[in-house]
């Protein structure tokens, strides 16, 4: 039996709130299903299972705050299924010999039983479990629950005709029980918010509680409920009830990084004259849903540049720096109602610009509406920030450890700028690097602000 724990995520993250559950026991899971919701001082995270098999019994229950690494629920693996089905069914191996005449020989455990007949209740059971993938396509399609039929066919198996009778029958009976989480359905009966017609965003559309949050603030006439307090409540205004959180979460990570990282800090100008044109050819050439904004050129040339230069692109532990797999691009996000959360952009090295343009606008979004997962805020090998939309010209962050490096981007501003002699006016953005001095000096970091250069002088090649 597997447990399900309160993830760490993020170096700064000492407990956690569970919200609700988005699935109930007895309900299959694969690894990377989100099961959770969960509440840090920063956000509020879907919280995904990294072992399939089917959820088992829940141990804490919503609006518990519990520390990180205690169980959260108990999971029955698909390894510790089998074993049971193998001593069940495997049939045991009879010595060889001359066999005995029929009437003469003993009746033996491993004789088959005698078999049985359709009218059986467990022969009918067993066909409506072994129904073929077609049958349980059309039932689930039908809303006809397979269990509750009795089928025509033999041994009782469902046949096509059974599923077909018992969906039309259900157009003239009751509407069904939607499907919702336990909070959802709490929720609903505090509101007065009927779930049949509450749209669900979760797992085979099953209505979650913001879902029912969501429906009742648009319930027109519905009177205000009361100010409310609990765990969930607070998941659907973060910014409001987790700022002051989230600001003392912010304070001791950022005192442990100030006092424990010797920083260095560098920074260059940088011409955007070319990477501006290729934008605006782009652009121009492109359906308003495919434009790209300069961050995403921004943030491709970080991360092919920390590719180029993997001394920044890792972390410092146990003494020493360990590179990182790939590039994985933390993305500094400001939070309406202040604090940021920076989740990760996977292998942004990889990604052309018009992907790595719709991950991040699809990160900042969700990261905006505390519906990330856990595994987008875990796992940053560099991070950036970029105020440049706040009107920054400069900014220097903070090494956010283990990592060993913080890249900033400021505003675009026109600039005089020399060009083969001449002087003009040029579109300028100011690049600067925040370092571990431990992992890297400064002639490793200068080298790092020049490949992010001579990639943006190159936007095509990006």
């Amino acid at each position: 039996m597997g447990e399900f724990t309160m993830p760490s995520l993020g170096a700064d993250m000492d407990e956690g709130t569970l919200v609700e559950w988005l699935v109930e026991p007895g309900a299959p899971i694969r690894r990377g299903d989100p099961v959770a919701v969960v509440e840090t001082a920063k956000s509020t995270i879907e919280v995904e299972c990294f072992q399939s098999g089917t959820m088992g019994r829940p141990l804490v229950e919503p609006g518990t705050t519990v520390p990180v690494g205690t169980p959260l629920a108990l999971i029955e693996t698909a390894a510790e299924a089998r074993p049971k089905a193998h001593r069940t069914h495997k049939p045991r191996k009879e010595p060889q010999g001359p066999p005995a005449p029929e009437a003469a020989r003993p009746a033996t455990a491993a004789e088959p039983a005698p078999a049985r007949t359709p009218a059986d209740s467990e022969a009918r059971d067993l066909g409506r479990v072994g129904s073929g993938p077609l049958i349980r396509h059309l039932a689930e399609r039908g809303g006809v629950d397979l269990a509750a039929l009795r089928g025509s066919g033999p041994a009782g198996r469902v046949t096509r005709a059974d599923i077909e009778r018992a969906a039309a029958a259900a157009t003239t009976a009751p509407p069904r029980r939607a499907r919702a989480t336990p909070l959802a359905r709490r929720r609903a009966a505090e509101l007065g918010v009927d779930l049949s017609s509450v749209a669900g965003t979760g797992r085979d559309a099953a209505i979650r509680a913001e879902d029912v949050s969501r429906a009742a603030s648009g319930h027109a006439g519905t009177p205000s409920p009361p100010p409310r307090t609990t765990a969930a409540a607070r998941a659907s205004r973060p910014s409001e009830d987790q700022a002051p959180a989230m600001r003392r979460a912010i304070a001791r990570l950022m005192t442990r990084a100030n006092r424990d990282v010797p920083h260095y800090y560098l920074s260059t100008p940088v011409d955007m004259a070319a990477p501006l044109d290729w934008l605006h050819d782009h652009n121009r050439r492109s359906p308003m849903s495919e434009r790209l904004l300069p961050a995403a050129l921004l943030l491709k040339a970080a991360a092919v540049a920390a590719r180029e230069v993997p001394e920044l692109n890792g972390f410092w532990t146990d003494d020493r720096f360990t590179a990182g797999e790939g590039v994985q691009l933390g993305v500094a996000v400001s939070l309406r109602g202040g604090g940021l959360i920076a989740p990760v952009l996977r292998g942004a090295d990889t990604l052309d610009v018009p992907a790595l343009m719709g991950a991040l606008k699809d990160l900042v979004t969700r990261a905006r509406s505390g519906r990330l997962r856990g595994s987008e805020l875990s796992g940053a090998t560099l991070t950036v920030t970029n105020l440049g939309d706040q009107g920054v010209e400069t900014v220097f962050g903070v090494v956010h450890p283990p990592q060993v490096a913080l890249v900033g981007f400021g505003r675009v501003v026109d600039r005089p700028w020399a060009v083969d002699g001449l002087l003009g006016v040029r579109p300028v953005v100011t690049v600067t690097l925040s370092a571990d001095h431990r992992a890297t000096d400064g002639a490793v970091g200068a080298r790092y602000l020049t490949a992010v250069d001579r990639l943006l002088q190159n936007p095509e090649k990006l």
